[in-house]
């Protein structure tokens, strides 16, 4: 079971690991950026807005609304538009964490899927598999940037673990 804490620690790691990914991706050609690799979301583009749009959808649930539809990756005809709504999300994110009272975790919450079918999680399990979900997707764009000869980069979270100990 997460606690609060454990929440920021996987969210600011998720930050870190998403801007990581981000800025290999912003040195792709734009046609690079946008080609479809036929993989689960299509390509680089369409694999970054699918992850920035179910950490979206996400947090709208636990403020208590439900979405009913994820961002179109033709929103986002390059990786600044990307990275600009990005930041916004991680902002609310933040803040809406910072808010979030110590023993919140262990709550249950309400919330209506895409396809409107009502789930109750506790709070701690939905920001757990974020992180996951997140990450899952990002080792499938590391596997897109290799493909395209883009630098790789290691987003695992024991990397991001050891940066922070060094920071300290």
């Amino acid at each position: 079971m997460l606690d609060k804490s454990d929440a920021v620690r996987l969210f600011d790691y998720t930050v870190w690991a998403n801007h990581k990914l981000m800025r290999v991706a912003a040195t792709l050609a734009v046609d690079d950026y946008k080609r479809d690799f036929k993989s689960s979301h299509g390509g680089v583009r369409g694999t970054l807005v699918h992850t920035m749009s179910a950490e979206w959808v996400w947090l709208e649930r636990w403020k208590g609304l439900s979405p009913t539809r994820m961002f179109d990756e033709g929103e986002f005809p390059d990786i600044v538009a990307l990275s600009e709504r990005w930041s916004v999300i991680e902002q609310h994110r933040a803040s809406w964490l910072e808010s979030l009272k110590p023993d919140a975790m262990q709550a249950s919450l309400r919330y209506l899927n895409l396809q409107g079918q009502q789930f109750e999680t506790p709070l701690w399990q939905m920001v757990q598999h974020v992180a996951n979900h997140s990450t899952y997707h990002r080792g499938q764009v590391v596997t897109m940037l290799r493909q395209l000869g883009a630098k790789a980069v290691s987003t695992d979270l024991i990397a991001w673990d050891r940066e922070q100990a060094a920071k300290a």
